[in-house]
């Protein structure tokens, strides 16, 4: 290819949906930070945060190279761009758009699927723990994941999942949903349950930050989404408005079983629904056609509504539910294809319900079966080793004490700055611990409403 090849309306796409989806990952922070206790806020944003800056490092040095530089059985790449040699030449060119501008558009993905995970060990985790994870994590498993998934070798062939397998995943729902799901369960288990959890009341702290991170979420997945489509055109257009279908639908779903449930519809509902449609859309958003975007939001909404309190039932303490909304929400997404999926989308694959058969939803079960399996597996031992090394567990005390305080020896919220702002010289002020603030207890059974979502 040479340099006027390149289609200044794809690059300028491709370039602003890559900020999109940089934008989700402070969005999450905030998404997550609303939901912990006042003690774990800052921590919580800190291990979103910090893997911008693992991640970035690691693409650029190798895992761009390992994830799309040449294959290596379908599986893992090789290191013929390590460093990025070559790719900022004006003949460096993916497509229509430069491969640069191809590189930090999947940088973005590679950022925030760990940071997914960092949910479901809220309040408990060490941060030199966690940064050590996080760097392990996503060289062995995600790089050689996004491979298998999206790697095409401009001949046919290209990662085993989706040139083998055949199985789709327009946008992330096996690669980065299930991927980080899968891990999240292996990380809860292992780190085991928080303390009190289950007994004492682990409420959000901050809807409005939940709800806010709720929004920079949905608006960030835009570019995840349509972004994808790596040009400005129909696919874009119909991945996009797909995007909004199922995530509108995945908030009435969910809130129509909360209501049911509990007889009330929360703010917290909401803004989890909409995170559960919008995983649930990502694999399958250049599958189906508006209407089945629909389909797929309620169903998805409603089914991780349930699928959030199975960790009471199970027993093992996901403390924000990564596991009930990305694991559940990317299998049934995925699995959607299957059966809604039609050739007149850009994906072009009639499922079960268009007169397509079985054969794509079974390539679609068998592609996230073994990403699954094979992120739980690493995760597991991956944590099993920090914590038996430099410890990934904190202390009991220090977790009771405020994680805040113990990592990062800083607070979210500054009461004596508040309480000195006062007038009256016969004020006293009574400051109390952030652990008192957040857990005055209310109803015997809030820790079954746990607003855990993500």
């Amino acid at each position: 290819m040479t340099l006027m090849e390149i289609n200044a309306g794809d690059t300028a796409w491709v370039l602003v949906s890559a900020a999109l989806v940089f934008l989700m990952t402070p969005g999450l922070a905030f998404f997550y930070g609303g939901m912990v206790r006042v003690k774990s806020v800052l921590n919580m944003m800190m291990m979103s945060a910090i893997t911008i800056g693992v991640v970035t490092v690691l693409w650029v040095v190798v895992g761009y190279s390992l994830t799309f530089g040449g294959d290596n059985g379908g599986v893992i790449g090789n290191f013929s761009v390590a460093g990025l040699k070559g790719l900022i030449a004006p003949d460096a060119v993916s497509g229509t758009i430069p491969t640069l501008a191809y590189v930090g558009f999947q940088l973005m993905f590679a950022i925030i699927t760990p940071a997914l995970i960092s949910g479901a060990i809220a309040d408990r985790a060490s941060f030199r723990g966690w940064i050590v994870f996080v760097a392990l994590w996503t060289s062995l498993v995600y790089f050689p994941v996004a491979h298998s998934v999206w790697y095409l070798d401009g001949e046919g062939g290209g990662g085993f999942i989706g040139t083998g397998i055949k199985a789709i995943d327009f946008a992330g729902g096996t690669a980065v949903h299930v991927n980080a799901g899968a891990a999240a369960l292996a990380l809860a288990i292992v780190l085991g349950k928080r303390v009190g959890w289950r007994k004492d009341p682990m409420r959000p702290h901050s809807l409005p930050l939940v709800v806010l991170g709720a929004g920079l979420l949905w608006f960030g997945w835009f570019g995840f989404n349509a972004g994808s489509a790596l040009t400005a055109g129909t696919t874009a257009a119909v991945t996009f408005v797909n995007t909004q279908c199922a995530t509108a639908a995945a908030v009435i779903g969910w809130l129509i079983v909360e209501r049911i449930r509990h007889g009330k519809a929360t703010t917290l509902g909401m803004a989890s629904g909409a995170v559960a449609g919008l995983v649930a859309i990502t694999p399958a958003c250049g599958a189906l056609t508006p209407v089945g975007s629909l389909i797929l939001g309620v169903v998805a909404g409603g089914i991780c509504a349930f699928a959030v309190s199975l960790k009471y039932k199970l027993g093992f303490d996901d403390s924000l539910d990564v596991v009930g909304v990305h694991l559940v929400g990317g299998l049934v997404g995925s699995l959607a294809i299957g059966f809604l999926g039609t050739a007149a989308a850009p994906s072009a694959v009639d499922g079960l319900f268009y007169g397509g058969g079985a054969g794509q939803l079974g390539r679609q079960a068998l592609a996230n079966l073994i990403v699954g399996v094979y992120s739980f597996v690493v995760a597991f031992v991956l944590a099993k080793l920090i914590d038996l090394t430099i410890g990934f567990r904190i202390k009991e005390d220090d977790e009771v004490t405020g994680i805040d305080q113990l990592e990062h020896a800083e607070s979210a919220y500054d009461f004596l700055a508040a309480g000195s702002g006062l007038r009256g010289p016969a004020t006293v002020v009574r400051t109390p611990a952030p652990a008192e603030v957040q857990d005055t207890p209310e109803k015997k059974d809030s820790s079954e409403k746990e607003g855990a979502n993500a």
